[in-house]
């Protein structure tokens, strides 16, 4: 997930100060940053809490960041980074539509274990309750998202390697719907409850080997069975 054109706005905001700082201090600051949103979302979040966790004074905090909107939206683009390198070098491949799935499947079951807070961080900027910006870059993360989803899938049908009588903007959403979930599934509250309430299995006791072969029988079927 690139987050474009927000990402210059972001940037116009960074203080001299916080791009001088040491990369472990840097390191610190966003990791229990991402920590305290994601645990208590935007508006419960206080800086002075992450400051001092961080191992920093607040004044020097306010030197590196003006408010926590700029902190909370460093954070998120930090996430997005990680995430992003990911999906990017799957979907760019070579590979037939249904091996790109099965690599984000998998990519997505580890990335929502090893990296937790920025799913919980994603799943914070799609709420109502977050700030103007924060929602503008969720829109620009869902059109980078859409966009390599669309052109794989539609490159798939070209070259006639699923079924002919699929809309890829079509298919594009819902596949990423299921992604979505299931990435909200490793880590969210809402979701791990309703996970175990379909399968019966705490998601951290699921074989997450299982997971990724039933789902890609789903998607399979849905990109290759035409009536």
């Amino acid at each position: 997930m690139q987050c474009y054109k927000i990402y210059t706005m972001i940037e116009k905001r960074y203080k001299e100060a916080f791009e001088r700082a040491s990369e472990e201090r840097k390191e610190k600051i966003l990791e229990v940053g991402i920590e305290e949103f994601s645990a208590k979302g935007y508006e419960n979040a206080n800086i002075n809490v992450i400051a001092k966790k961080a191992g920093i004074s607040i004044g020097l905090m306010y030197k590196y960041f003006s408010t926590k909107e700029d902190l909370f939206i460093t954070c998120i683009q930090r996430g997005c980074e990680i995430l992003d390198s990911a999906l990017e070098e799957i979907m760019v491949s070579d590979d037939k539509i249904l091996v790109k799935a099965e690599k984000v499947i998998r990519a997505t079951c580890y990335h929502s274990k090893r990296n937790k807070n920025y799913i919980k961080l994603y799943n914070e900027i799609t709420s109502e309750k977050t700030t103007e910006t924060a929602k503008l870059l969720a829109r620009e993360i869902e059109f980078s998202t859409s966009r390599k989803y669309i052109t794989s899938i539609a490159q798939a049908y070209a070259k006639n390697d699923v079924r002919q009588d699929l809309d890829p903007r079509l298919f594009a959403f819902f596949l990423d719907n299921l992604l979505m979930q299931l990435q909200f599934s490793y880590t969210c509250d809402y979701y791990r409850e309703r996970f175990e309430i379909y399968t019966g299995v705490n998601v951290d006791e699921m074989d997450d080997e299982k997971v990724v072969q039933q789902l890609l029988k789903f998607v399979e079927s849905a990109f290759t069975f035409e009536k």
